[in-house]
């Protein structure tokens, strides 16, 4: 065996000649690598993509190092062939070790988020395209779909074809056999570079300096900057900044950002300061455009990269740069599979770099805080506005003394202000974090409640589409005329407020206004989202009525006041961090207001309404005092040891059958290792027990800040054999209890 430098910045990668025993890590849920023996002709080394064998199946791997020789040699299989694909990096290597050892998953499973498209290792897709324009079939409604698809000339992938035209694969390939269509390859197409000699906008000498110390961080070693501006601040122009100087040493960067409809203002920004728009990396992408950004990055010719949390796991060889754009959302927690933090897992990709961090936001989560406190981030603050305006005005109303009209949720103080923000020909925003058009839906007669029958949810009623909607497991049904239980007719309702219930009372308080709803439901991507800005950018839009997927990042010069409808909502409940959610959230949807009022105007305004005026979230709000809460909240984390001053392991055991989870449940319990400091609560049934079909218990382990949980987990559970009707799901430092 001999070595060469490695892909991942200059540490030896070991080399495999034919005949030698090696490990291959499978993109599977499986423990570990597999020992392959090298085929006659063929080298290869660590870090290299190959094609190996296993079971029936040919399966694409990473090779991993040398075999541990625990296997009979008489047993191991020969590897089919080196894949033509750049090398996976060692920091990437090394990321996938440590998120699977923190996370207490399987190497193979980490490794599958990294190779999230496999098609991407060979140099060229198989694409189809029409092989004549004269047809000599006539054909079905279903291949008439697909030939009008393909009618742009655009070749497509079966799979995709086959999507677009809602259709079976056999009805392609029916096409295919009568020579209508035709298979061709289609290489990667090179990516627009971004140009970071492009001069930026004008700093003002408070970002101007914080994009020195950015600019100064880029190639300097592992270091973790917080940027903490007010809304409107200029945070992204000054990092943009930094984005420039990581161009201009021929480094990549990555910018994590919490929502895909979040980025439509970002990519237009992008395009505009360096000439060209970034790689996206998303679930909305096709197949074939996740397969070409996929393949640049791997190539490094994908120079910036904007994308949500998977973005993380793409592999970059010369990856400089990661930014974490509004690093305290909860929307940067995978909950399912592989359970991990992305801004936690982008300081740790950071710090096995070792390149530079950049956590962004206008209210810093309490973990970050805690950091840059004990010493281990950097804090660069923004205090003030980047236009010469003034703050908006925060003003709370009381809903026990200002109440709406009987069955409306706008009080007349807001109704006032919504009717004179119109007449200026000014915008405004309703915010209220619930989709649908009611929460839940009741029988009048016997008081039933229309809950989903496979989990432990409200159905929440969907006027514009005539549908109940269960919003965990997206099962639906149309609105029954009749209660299910009594069979009365005309005797459901609707109770409480959702945005479509909320556009009703606005086109009532003013008739003529244009009004836009702004929801996950309403803009399924980001091409949604993106014409949805450009109308409200071009005053095609009087009111914007929206949940939190517009309540950040967005920037309308004609947005003069802010409506919160529930600022309450949230609060309620034993959720950890519901307060400190809650604060982020609204202090955010405020920043929406008054963005470009120039001194000598009136200033835009904010008014929160609320049952619970006092409450410390509403009253750092309306004070502008985030640094109080912030104390508070800190304080009262500390006395209950609760994190970032504690640690948390959530384990979640499901099934089909509520007896098998119960008993599941309390076993995996008796099993847990005794150590000091350390308790385990429950089992309990979680607050949503059912949840697509399967019963669920949860597990909480409490421990000391510094205490190795991960590992103590996987001690536990090596003693614990389930049933296989039985799953448990591990979550390390959880951020919710449902």
């Amino acid at each position: 065996m001999s070595d060469k430098p490695d892909s991942g910045g200059g540490v030896e990668q070991q080399q495999f000649h034919e005949g030698d025993r090696l490990a291959a890590l499978l993109p599977l849920p499986l423990t570990g690598p597999y020992d392959y023996i090298v085929p006659l002709g063929v080298q290869v080394a660590t870090g290299d993509y190959v094609e190996v064998p296993l079971g029936g199946r040919c399966l694409p791997a990473v090779v991993w190092g040398p075999s541990f020789g625990a296997v009979d040699a008489a047993k191991i299989k020969h590897l089919i062939r080196l894949l033509p694909a750049p090398p996976l990096p060692l920091v990437c290597r090394r990321f996938v070790d440590w998120v699977s050892d923190y996370t207490v998953q399987p190497q193979g499973a980490v490794l599958r988020m990294m190779l999230s498209v496999p098609e991407a290792l060979v140099l060229s897709l198989r694409a189809i395209k029409l092989a004549r324009s004269s047809l000599e079939i006539i054909p079905s409604v279903a291949q008439a779909r697909v030939l009008a698809i393909l009618g742009d000339g655009s070749p497509r992938t079966s799979a995709e074809l086959a999507r677009a035209a809602r259709c079976g694969k056999e009805v392609v390939r029916r096409l295919l056999r009568a020579g209508v269509l035709e298979e061709t390859e289609v290489p990667t197409s090179p990516l627009p570079a971004p140009d970071w000699r492009r001069p930026g906008r004008v700093l003002s000498a408070a970002q101007a300096e914080v994009a020195t110390a950015l600019r100064a961080a880029i190639n300097a070693g592992f270091g973790v900057e917080l940027l903490h501006g007010v809304p409107g601040s200029g945070k992204t122009d000054v990092y943009f900044e930094g984005i420039a100087e990581a161009l201009a040493q021929g480094l990549q960067t990555l910018v994590l950002l919490p929502e895909i409809a979040l980025g439509a203002q970002w990519r237009a920004r992008f395009a505009r300061r360096f000439g060209a728009p970034p790689a996206e990396w998303h679930s909305d992408l096709s197949r074939s455009h996740r397969r070409r950004i996929w393949r640049s990055v791997a190539e490094g010719a994908a120079q910036v990269v904007v994308g949500a949390r998977s973005a993380l796991f793409l592999p970059f060889p010369r990856l400089g740069l990661i930014i974490v754009d509004e690093e305290h959302d909860s929307s940067f927690k995978q909950e399912e599979g592989v359970a991990y933090h992305a801004r936690d897992m982008a300081v740790v990709r950071a710090r096995l770099g070792p390149i530079s961090c950049v956590l962004v936001s206008a209210t810093p989560s309490l973990e970050t805080a805690v950091n840059v406190r004990a010493g281990r981030y950097r804090e660069r603050t923004l205090p003030e506005r980047a236009a010469a305006g003034p703050a908006p005005e925060i003003e709370v109303i009381d809903l026990r003394r200002e109440r709406p009209p009987k069955g409306g949720f706008v009080s007349p103080a807001l109704r006032s202000a919504l009717v004179e923000t119109f007449a200026e020909g000014r915008q405004a925003m309703l915010f209220l974090n619930r989709r649908g058009y009611a929460p839940l839906t009741l029988c009048r007669a016997c008081g039933h409640r229309l809950r989903c029958p496979s989990c432990t949810a409200w159905m929440v009623e969907h006027r514009l589409i005539g549908r109940l909607q269960c919003h965990h497991c997206s099962y639906s049904r149309p609105l029954p005329r009749a209660c299910p239980a009594c069979g009365a007719a005309d005797a459901l309702s609707p109770c409480g407020p959702g945005v479509e219930r909320l556009a009703e009372e606005m086109a009532a308080i003013v008739p003529d206004a244009r009004i836009a709803l702004a929801t996950s439901d309403m803009l399924p991507g980001p091409s949604a989202a993106a014409k949805l800005v450009a109308r409200i950018e071009r005053h095609e839009v009087d009111v914007i009525i929206g949940t939190q997927i517009f309540a950040k990042g967005y920037h309308f010069p004609l947005l003069t006041l802010v409506g919160i409808i529930d600022a309450d909502l949230g609060l309620a409940g034993g959720d950890l961090r519901a307060a400190e959610r809650t604060f982020q959230l609204l202090y955010q949807v405020g920043g929406r207001a008054g963005r470009e009022v120039a001194w000598g105007e009136e200033p835009g305004r904010i008014l929160l309404q609320s049952v619970w005026p006092k409450h410390p979230v509403i009253a750092a709000l309306a004070a502008g005092d985030a640094a109080r809460f912030l104390a508070a909240e800190e304080a009262d984390r500390r006395d209950a040891g609760m994190p970032p001053f504690g640690r948390l392991a959530a384990l979640i055991i499901s099934a089909r059958d509520e007896r098998h989870a119960e008993s599941a449940a309390h076993a995996l319990a008796r099993l847990a290792p005794a150590a000091h400091g350390v308790r385990v609560l429950g089992p309990a049934p979680a607050p949503l027990a059912l949840l697509r079909g399967r019963h669920r218990r949860r597990l909480l382990a409490v421990a000391p800040r510094d205490f190795p949980l991960s590992a103590w987990v996987r001690n536990w559970l090596a003693n614990v054999s389930l049933a296989r009707s039985v799953r448990l799901q591990v979550d390390i430092d959880p951020q919710t209890f449902l």
